[in-house]
């Protein structure tokens, strides 16, 4: 991956997380911010994922690429399976 996917602390995911009931900071989902509401979501569970979404890592921080779609910053290496 490269430096323009930026981790997310908690994300902005209707997914259940593995640090349910503790009380913790998420950082703001940088496209929200932009379009100034509270609509777009990294992941929601069995529907969808954002197309900026890029991975979760361990404790439960999203690595987001907002501007860049995930294709544009992902190598295939990156991946567990194909986009193309």
């Amino acid at each position: 991956m490269d430096d323009r996917v930026k981790a997310l602390s908690g994300g902005n995911m209707d997914i259940d997380l593995a640090s349910d009931g503790v009380d913790w900071k998420q950082t703001k989902c940088p496209w929200n911010v932009d379009d100034g509401n509270n609509k777009h979501k990294c992941a929601v569970k069995g529907t969808s994922i954002c197309k900026y979404f890029c991975e979760i890592k361990f404790l439960d921080s999203v690595l987001c690429s907002y501007p860049y779609e995930n294709k544009e910053v992902l190598t295939r290496n990156d991946m567990d399976r194909a986009l193309w």
